[in-house]
């Protein structure tokens, strides 16, 4: 985790990601993985893993930017396609994950706030987030009500982490025009 101590989000710098970020976003999302509900990953993924995860992203022109303050990677968050089929083209899935030791600091808000103002620069409709451990989940459903996702629904007991079982909360929220107007 991060050392960064007496901080406020107004002082983190949102940036795209570059290689040299990778390994501290590995950090960041491993304690999670390891200590969290909000990731049903259980192992984390290795340095060459989370290479091609970002690779994958930002190769398909869709943002994945991070948080930094003094020099040290604090969060990130990117966007990718909701599923693969070609009628989802217009839906986009975030994800957000923040240093353990940061968490409660704004740098979500900041980060999530400027991942939806990249998404809408592009010609994406919707929204997504998939949120761990569903209603338990806290702060990432109330960062995500703050910032306009509204709950869709839930799978119940779809993960089984830390001997329990786990839920999912799907929240979704307007990008641009919404479903108010057909896409050009």
């Amino acid at each position: 985790m991060a050392v960064v101590e007496n901080l406020t989000a107004s002082k983190a710098a949102i940036r795209d990601v570059t290689p040299g970020d990778i390994d501290a976003i590995r950090a960041i999302y491993g304690w999670h993985v390891e200590h969290g509900r909000a990731s049903f990953e259980e192992t984390p993924p290795t340095l060459d893993e989370m290479t091609a995860r970002v690779n994958a992203v930002t190769a398909q022109g869709l943002p994945w930017l991070v948080a930094e303050m003094d020099g040290i990677v604090v969060g990130y968050c990117y966007a990718s396609p909701w599923r693969a089929r070609p009628a989802y083209r217009y839906t986009l899935e975030e994800s957000i994950y923040i240093d353990a030791s940061m968490v409660g600091r704004g740098i979500g808000s900041r980060l999530l706030q400027a991942l939806i103002e990249r998404c809408e620069q592009g010609p994406w409709r919707q929204l997504m987030a998939v949120i761990g451990d569903g209603e338990n989940n806290h702060g990432s459903t109330r960062l995500h009500r703050l910032l306009g996702f509204e709950v869709v629904g839930s799978l119940r007991s779809v993960g089984f982490k830390f001997g329990g079982w786990r839920d999912t909360l799907i929240m979704q929220r307007p990008l641009n025009q919404g479903d108010w107007t057909l896409p050009e």
